[in-house]
C-alpha cells in the first residue's frame, strides 16, 4: 500500500514533537515538549467564543472585523498601511497561513532560505510544494547571523526567504541590524519574505519585536503570518492569519477557501475580542512569561544545563546539555521521560544541515546533538513540579556517580 503514496506525502513523518506528547500523555509525564499553555485561556476571550456559539454564529463565516482590527494593529506596531478588505487573509491558525503562503509562492525546484536550528513545519511546507530548502545555521551559542553564510545561499534560484523572531526553538529576537542586512538581500535580488510572528507579543527585557515587513523595500515583498493562538493561549481555536500585498493575499485565501473554507467562526468572533485588547494585557502577559522564563533557567542551571543564551522572546529555552554528561540529546530525553516523568524535545530535530556534506564536514556541528528544548507556557504548579523531578534525577545521577 506504501507504494501508493505520493512523493510528497514520503517526505512528511508525524512530528517528533507531536510522538513525544503522545509519549508524554501515556506516560502521564509533564509535558515541556509542545509549545501549548496548560493554564486557563483569559475569561473575556472563552466567554466571547461561547456568546457566538450560544448566538448561533457556527456556521461557515468571514469576520470582516477582524481584518479591519489586523490592520489597525500593524499600523500601530509597525507602521505598516494595509487595506483590511485586500491585503489579510483569515486562516486556519499561523500553520495553515504560512502553508498556504508557500504554496502560492513556490513552483518545483525554487529555493527557500531557512535559518537553523529552524521550526519543523517550515522545511515540510516547502517539500510539499516541491522546493528546495536552503538552511542558513546561526552560530551558537548566541545565535548570531554570519552575513556572509546568509549571502553564499542565495542564487538565481532563490524565491523566498523565511524569517521566524521570536524564534523558535532558541528565543532569539533578531536584531535590527540582522533585518537590515537580510531586507537589503531580499530587495537587492528580488525575492520575497515569508514570517512567521507568532511571538509578537513575547519579547522579554524591553526588547521590542521588529517586523521585517516594516524595513525599506520590504512591505511589498513580505508576507507576514501570525494568529491568536501564543499571545492569547488558546492553540486549539486555529485562528490565524497572513497580511500581505493584495495579489498573495488574495492567491492565500484562495488556497485556504479551497482547503478548509474558513477559520472557526465563533472563534473568529471571539477574535474580535481578544485583538481589543488593551496595552495592559500584553504588558502582563510578557512579564508573566518572563518570571518564568527565569524560573525555568534558573531551574536547569541549577541542575548543570549550560545556560550561555536567555531567550530574548517566545517561550522556549533551548539547553545545552552538561559537559560532564555523555549523552545526546535523544538519549536524555528519554531518560529524563523515563525516569523523571518529563518530557523536553532533542534539539537535533530542529537542526537541518546536511553532516555528510563537504562543506559542512569542515565544521564542528557536534552541538547539534547537545541542545534540549524545554517549552516554559507552563502554570508555576506544573514548574514547580518540574523542579522537583529534576532535583530528584540530579540526586540519583550524583549518588550512582559516586559509586
Amino acid at each position: 500500500m506504501e507504494g501508493k503514496l505520493s512523493h510528497a506525502a514520503k517526505k512528511i513523518t508525524l512530528s517528533s514533537i507531536q510522538e513525544l506528547s503522545h509519549l508524554a500523555q501515556r506516560c502521564n509525564a509533564i509535558n515541556l515538549a509542545e509549545g501549548f499553555p496548560d493554564f486557563p485561556a483569559p475569561p473575556h476571550i472563552k466567554n466571547a467564543a461561547v456568546s457566538a456559539i450560544n448566538s448561533d454564529l457556527n456556521q461557515y463565516r468571514h469576520v470582516q472585523g477582524v481584518c479591519d482590527l489586523l490592520a489597525k494593529a500593524v499600523k500601530e506596531m509597525h507602521g505598516l498601511d494595509i487595506d483590511p478588505l485586500t491585503d489579510v487573509a483569515i486562516c486556519c491558525g499561523q500553520s495553515e497561513a504560512f502553508a498556504a503562503a508557500i504554496f502560492a509562492t513556490i513552483d518545483p525546484g525554487d529555493e527557500v532560505i531557512l535559518f537553523d536550528p529552524s521550526y519543523e513545519t517550515y522545511e515540510g511546507c516547502v517539500a510539499l510544494a516541491g522546493g528546495v530548502p536552503i538552511h542558513v545555521p546561526l552560530d551558537p551559542p548566541q545565535w548570531t547571523l554570519d552575513t556572509s553564510k546568509l549571502l553564499r545561499s542565495f542564487t538565481e534560484r532563490t524565491k523566498v526567504v523565511v524569517l521566524n523572531s521570536p524564534h523558535n526553538p532558541t528565543g532569539k529576537v533578531f536584531t535590527k541590524e540582522e533585518l537590515e542586512i537580510i531586507a537589503g538581500e531580499c530587495c537587492r535580488r528580488n525575492c520575497l519574505a515569508i514570517t512567521d510572528e507568532v511571538y509578537e507579543h513575547i519579547t522579554y527585557d524591553s526588547l521590542k519585536h521588529l517586523s521585517l515587513a516594516s524595513f525599506p523595500g520590504m512591505q511589498e515583498r513580505t508576507v507576514i503570518t501570525s494568529s491568536l493562538s501564543k499571545s492569547f493561549s488558546v492553540t486549539g481555536w486555529r485562528v490565524g492569519w497572513a497580511i500581505a500585498p493584495a495579489v498573495l493575499a488574495s492567491a492565500i485565501q484562495n488556497i485556504h477557501a479551497r482547503v478548509t473554507d474558513c477559520a472557526p467562526a465563533p472563534f473568529q468572533e471571539a477574535a474580535l475580542t481578544a485583538l481589543r485588547s488593551p496595552p495592559e494585557y500584553f504588558e502582563s502577559l510578557r512579564r508573566d512569561y518572563q518570571s518564568k522564563r527565569d524560573y525555568i533557567v534558573k531551574l536547569l542551571a541549577g541542575v548543570g544545563f549550560k545556560i550561555e543564551f536567555i531567550p530574548q522572546g517566545s517561550f522556549f529555552l533551548f539547553a545545552e546539555l552538561p559537559d560532564n554528561w555523555s549523552l545526546s540529546d535523544v538519549e536524555f530525553v528519554k531518560k529524563l521521560i523515563l525516569e523523571a516523568g518529563v518530557v523536553a524535545v532533542p534539539g537535533q530535530g530542529f537542526f537541518h544541515t546536511d553532516l555528510s556534506s563537504n562543506e559542512v564536514s569542515k565544521i564542528n556541528c557536534h552541538y547539534q546533538k547537545r541542545y534540549v528544548r524545554f517549552a516554559f507556557c507552563k502554570s508555576d504548579a506544573t514548574l514547580t513540579m518540574v523542579a522537583e523531578r529534576l532535583s530528584k534525577l540530579l540526586d540519583e545521577q550524583e549518588h550512582l556517580a559516586l559509586h
